[in-house]
């Protein structure tokens, strides 16, 4: 199984982790399952930007991209080229490693 390994971040993983999951699973319900509440407020239907995360490594073993998902990612926060809502980059064999923003356009909003 691959393994996904997660960064840093203040409030989902302070120390990072690693997981694993079975190729063909997202990396949002590899998350979720694993205790690791990343936002996701469309339930995960590639309808919203909250559960955008940086590919750091193993960009290019996931699922390619489609065109929902490209005009999504344009209004994420934090945007950069390896950039994946992680509710559609669905895991390969290969082993990733993934960065969750510091903020979603959902926590953006709220901070004043």
């Amino acid at each position: 199984m691959p393994i996904i390994k997660i960064l840093p971040h203040p409030e989902y993983c302070p120390q990072g982790v690693e997981i694993t999951a079975p190729a063909g699973t997202s990396i949002c319900e590899a998350m979720l399952d694993n205790k690791i509440d990343i936002e996701h407020a469309c339930d995960m239907s590639c309808a919203c930007t909250t559960c955008h995360v940086i590919v750091r490594e193993g960009f290019n073993s996931l699922n390619e991209l489609d065109e929902s998902e490209e005009d999504l990612l344009d209004r994420a926060w934090g945007l950069e080229p390896n950039s994946r809502l992680s509710c559609q980059a669905f895991l390969a064999q290969a082993d990733v490693t993934v960065e969750i923003p510091k903020y979603s356009i959902n926590h953006a909003k709220e901070v004043h």
